[in-house]
């Protein structure tokens, strides 16, 4: 609130000066001069307007004084620009790559706010620092990036400052502490590092520092006597806080706000808890978050001498060790305590532990493992009670019995409640609601596991429900009618249930009297049916409307959306729905967000698109569209920040024309026929996914002289490019995600790719590519992904690829004519998951190093940690690929899987695979592979090992696929591996094994092919006895079976013995007396878990 104050404060008095304000007469009307005209109008050239902030900057005959113009003020008596106020409002910003440079001659501004706009991550220029006169500098929530300009400093009489939520990095400049008068810096919720500049305790007029939510370390600078003015302070980061830090603080006597974040050494330092109890009266709000605060530090923080007990108004304890003890202490201290925040601590409170806040309007307990009874008995947090956040707290259904619901009518003013992310499952919590409170303007029930209809009686009693939130649960039934008859209802989040029905009937059995102020309605991820109603038009006032992902069907019209005047948001995909549009319609929106996936859109472009003037996410994908894209079209791309056209029929090629793409988009236009050449404009954007079309030419594309700063990902799989790759990919460096595959490339792979040393991909498979790796390509160190395979290439495997890539997870080089040995540095490959070097010509022992395969020693797969390594982004990837870009190029590789090619999608986060066949591999099966227990698939056919398989084979319990077959081995198959409970593909077959194929558990359910051509192996599985077997092995195995079985049947004939049922033995008792029926009915279990395994 001080903030907020501060700064119109500040305005107020600037704007008074800067206005010359007096009792006298005011002279006549001055007239801006021309050339602070012109600056204004070329300012105005570089943005995006689309909300008409600045209508008023024309240039007209009728319009020439630019001092009228909306958000300028001019100095009455020279007509010279003092003050320039763009600052956005809600959903009403300012759009655009932002040149303050073309603001340089405004050299008489003494007030500047362009605050919540979207600047595209532009750097703040440096020529900021040429506006000498400027007081007022308000540039937060702005999307700048980069670094602070240390001409900042040249400002000297500034006295505001505030670049709050942006994306800057880098150091705090030491030049900001020449600023001598600056009252107010907030240099908050950035990026910055490093140390904070000691020149800063210059600042002695500084009233506001707030440094917080960045990553600053270092010690704290300021001394006794620095900041005397000080009234808010927030600073966060690996600070050292040192005793001297603490009297510092006691003599900042006039400070009214302490926040301080992740200073968790501070735990320690009692100097500075005892700074803050006892040399700080006037102390209004407090915030120690993440500061690894126990309940010791929390009763010397709140002992009985405590001076700030009576003041302290506001308290956030969040992110600590705290307990149900220390909860209870700030009872005590809680007669003026109106915000109180205790988010991810370990309170465990139960009914009998409610303190009584009085005054307490907002309480935050998410993230604690409250009881199941924490709803019972008195519950009395406080009679003024507005605001009440209780998520992920495991909460339950017994924690809202419906029996003491009466006991809290006193928590009448409850306003918003916040209950997502618990375990409630039963209608027990709407029964709960309805008697507790019935003044609830806000209710979050996501992400719970509630299930059944929402009860009639809910609907009737929240009249006063205003935005009610139950996404991601498993409600069923219809689409209770009741919530068109919730007369304050602005938002229904439904989405991602199980409710069905049709959706005309929620709209015809409803009153509908929210038409005029519902603004959010989403419904997506059901299992709703029939047509959408043109009644739906009632909604007039509707911005967000989502029906995606249900079994809608029929015709959209024009009708349907006549009087959506203020939709921004629009989702129809993955129904069955047909939209039907005249294409020179003009609708009544401009939508910022189209989705309309699988609609039927075609066979025509769309041509009322052309209409959508402000679009920034456009999805047409799989619409049947068969036609050209027209030419108007591609000029939307100046605009969009995510386009998906794929899988349609479109056709023609891109035009060539000189477009700019501020934005940075991510276009995807997989799976049509375009055709021709790319023109060098796309290079511009931060994703091309153009995999399955009928591109021809990737020379001229690449090697214009242009570079790519933005390009994330190049996917042109799957075209019909030829001759050599460009040897130009320099331009390129950017680059992230490479997939030339399936084209007709031929040559050798060039040295210039060695510069894309951000590539974390590389797939060139299915080409004719020749020669070998170049060393160049050593370069590229943070490669997850190299698949060449299915090439001519040759020579001996680069040693360098396993010192240099040692991020690999998947290495492809299958198919090509690679020779010589297994390079035993491919072992330094730790994070190796999937490793394919058949079809080769390698020859050699297979290295015993295997074992240093880390990954496959493990035998579950951290999904998070891995998609972090590949998608995970920081600020800097942001700034220059763009925030928006999502990187949806996906990993996949073909590969034989029990036998059958088999293509995996992002097989990183489900396979384990190693596929050595087809060599001319020698020696014995290195013993270090059972070290292996996470690898699902291994493959070493077709070579010439020898020797027997490792007895201890057994310890590959996740192993799924063994293919050893077509080698010399010999000796006996080992008993260990009917241990393998998931193996569902064995091949042994020709070698020379010998002995008796072992049993148990469901190892005789292969089939005989695994096992042929070894012509010493014998039993069951080959129908084959084995020598010393008696003429009645099969009689007596059917009577008293193996070990196994005879285990099986002593616990059969007791199930028999307690009364099993007769109609079970009809169905199930031939299959498990008969062995015949039990082995053939495993086989069919088998094949049927590989099939759902494949699909």
């Amino acid at each position: 609130m001080g903030r907020y104050f501060l700064t119109t404060l500040y305005a107020l008095l600037l704007l008074l000066h800067a206005s010359d304000f007096s009792l006298g007469f005011i002279s006549a009307e001055p007239k801006c001069t021309e050339k602070e005209r012109q600056e204004l109008l070329n300012f105005k050239q570089s943005l995006k307007d689309d909300y008409g902030i600045l209508s008023t900057w024309t240039y007209d005959q009728n319009n020439t004084d630019c001092c009228n113009w909306k958000g300028i003020q001019c100095n009455h008596q020279t007509g010279h620009v003092h003050l320039l106020d763009l600052h956005g409002k809600d959903s009403h910003y300012l759009k655009g790559p932002i040149n303050l440079s073309s603001l340089i001659h405004l050299q008489y501004i003494q007030q500047l706010d362009l605050s919540n706009n979207d600047f595209l991550w532009n750097h703040i220029p440096q020529a900021i620092g040429s506006f000498n006169n400027l007081r007022y500098l308000n540039l937060s929530f702005s999307q700048f990036s980069g670094r602070i300009p240390f001409q900042l400093g040249n400002l000297s009489k500034l006295r505001y400052l505030d670049l709050r939520t942006n994306f800057l990095q880098g150091s705090v400049p030491f030049q900001i502490g020449n600023l001598r008068q600056l009252q107010y810096l907030d240099l908050g919720a950035n990026s910055l590092s490093g140390e904070i500049p000691f020149q800063l305790s210059n600042l002695h007029q500084l009233q506001y520092l707030d440094l917080g939510w960045n990553y600053l370390s270092g010690a704290i600078p300021f001394r006794n006597g620095d900041l005397p003015n000080l009234q808010t302070l927030r600073i966060s980061g690996d600070l050292d806080i040192e005793a001297e830090n603490s009297e510092w603080l006691s003599n900042l006597h006039s400070l009214t706000t302490l926040g301080l974040r992740s200073l968790h050494n501070h735990s320690t330092s009692r100097h500075w808890l005892q700074a803050i109890n006892m040399l700080i009266p006037n102390l209004i709000q407090l915030r120690l978050v993440d500061c690894s605060l126990s309940d010791t530090n929390i009763k010397s923080l709140f002992h009985p001498r405590s001076n700030f007990s009576t003041s302290l108004t506001v308290l956030d304890l969040s992110f600590n060790v705290l307990t149900s003890s220390a909860f209870q202490l700030l009872f005590n201290f809680s007669l003026h305590l109106q915000e109180l925040y205790l988010t991810d601590n370990d309170i465990a409170l139960s009914s009998f532990l409610y303190p009584n806040f009085p005054s307490l309007r907002i309480l935050d307990l998410s993230r604690n493992n409250l009881t199941s009874s924490v709803f019972q008995d008195d519950f009395k947090f406080g009679s003024n009670l507005r605001d009440l956040r209780l998520y992920n707290c495991s909460l339950t259904d017994r924690s809202f019995p419906v029996s003491y619901a009466s006991t809290i009518n006193s928590s009448s003013s409850l306003a918003i409640l916040g209950l997502s992310s618990n375990l409630l499952k039963s209608s027990t919590v709407f029964y709960w609601l309805v008697n507790c409170t019935k003044n609830l303007q806000t209710l979050n029930l996501c992400d719970n596991m509630l299930e059944g209809p929402i009860p009639e009686g809910f609907g009737k009693v929240m009249n006063s429900l205003e935005h009610f939130y139950v996404s991601n649960n498993r409600l069923q039934g219809k689409i209770p009618s009741f919530f068109g008859n919730m007369c304050r209802l602005q938002t229904l989040d439904l989405s991602n249930n199980k409710l069905n029905g049709e959706i005309s009937h929620f709209f015809q059995n409803s009153s509908w009297c929210n038409r005029h102020i519902l603004q959010n309605l989403v419904l997506s991820y059901n299992q709703i049916t029939g047509k959408i109603p043109k009644s739906i038009k009632l909604l007039s006032e509707l911005e967000y409307l989502h029906l995606d992902w249900n079994s809608l069907e029929g015709d959209v019209t024009e009708s349907h959306l006549s009087k959506f005047s203020k939709l921004l948001h629009l989702d129809l995909s993955y129904n069955s729905l047909s939209l039907i549009f005249d294409s020179k319609w003009v609708p009544p929106f401009q939508l910022n967000y189209l989705y309309l996936a699988s609609c039927k859109l075609g066979p025509s472009f769309p041509g009322w698109l052309q209409t959508q003037n402000s679009l920034m996410w456009l999805d047409i994908t799989d619409n049947e569209l068969n036609d050209s894209v027209p030419a108007w079209f591609w000029n939307k791309l100046q605009n969009l920040e995510w386009l998906n056209m794929s899988h349609n029929n479109l056709n023609g090629a891109i035009p060539d024309i000189p477009l700019k793409l501020p934005y940075k988009p991510s276009i995807i236009l997989n799976s049509n026929q375009f055709e021709g050449t790319l023109p060098p404009f796309l290079l511009q954007a931060s994703e091309l996914l153009f995999s399955k079309n009928t591109f021809s030419d990737l020379y001229s594309f690449l090697c214009n002289q242009i570079i790519a700063p933005n390009l994330a990902t190049l996917d042109l799989s799957n075209n019909h490019i030829t001759g050599q790759i460009p040897d130009c990919w320099q331009s390129l460096d950017q680059l992230l995600f490479l997939d030339l595959s399936k084209n007709k490339l031929s040559g050798n792979i060039p040295i210039s790719m060695g510069k894309l040393v951000k590539l974390e991909a590389l797939v060139l498979r299915k080409n004719n590519l020749t020669g070998g790796l170049h060393s160049s390509l050593k370069n590229c160190t943070k490669l997850i992904m190299v698949d060449v395979s299915e090439n001519n290439l040759s020579g001996r495997i680069p040693s360098w690829i396993g010192e240099s890539m040692q991020q690999l997870i998947i290495l492809n080089m299958q198919g090509n004519h690679f020779s010589e040995n297994f390079p035993i540095q491919l072992c330094y490959l730790r994070h190796i998951q999937l490793l394919n070097l058949s079809g080769n010509k390698l020859s050699k022992a297979i290295p015993t190093c295997l074992k240093n395969f880390t990954a496959m020693s493990e035998k579950s797969i951290n999904r998070t940690e891995t998609q972090r390594l590949i998608y995970g982004n920081n600020i800097s990837d942001w700034e220059i690929y763009g925030p928006f870009v999502f990187f949806d190029y996906t990993f996949d590789i073909t590969s034989m899987w029990k036998g059958v090619e088999h293509v995996f999608r992002d097989p990183q986060l489900n396979l384990k695979s190693i596929d050595l066949s087809s060599n001319n591999f020698t020696g014995e099966i290195p013993k270090e592979v059972v070290y292996l227990f996470g690898i699902v698939s291994l493959n070493l056919s077709r070579n010439n090992l020898i020797g027997e398989i490792p007895s201890e084979i057994g310890n590959l319990s996740s192993l799924e696929s063994l293919d050893l077959s077509r080698n010399h081995l010999h000796g006996k198959i080992p008993s260990s591996l009917s241990q393998l409970d998931f193996l569902g593909k064995l091949d042994l077959s020709y070698n020379s094994f010998s002995g008796r194929i072992p049993l148990g558990r469901h190892l005789q359910t292969f089939e005989d092919s695994s096992f042929e051509g070894n012509i010493d192996l014998c039993g069951e599985q080959l129908n084959k006895s084995c020598p010393g077997d008696h003429t009645t092995a099969k009689l007596k195995e059917a009577v008293e079976g193996d070990r196994d079985d005879f285990v099986f049947y002593e616990a059969l004939y007791m199930s028999m013995g307690l009364g099993f049922f007769a109609g079970f033995w009809g169905l199930i008792g031939p299959i498990l007396i008969w062995k015949p029926w039990r082995i053939a009915y495993l086989r069919f279990l088998n094949r049927l878990t590989t099939e759902i395994q494949l699909c």
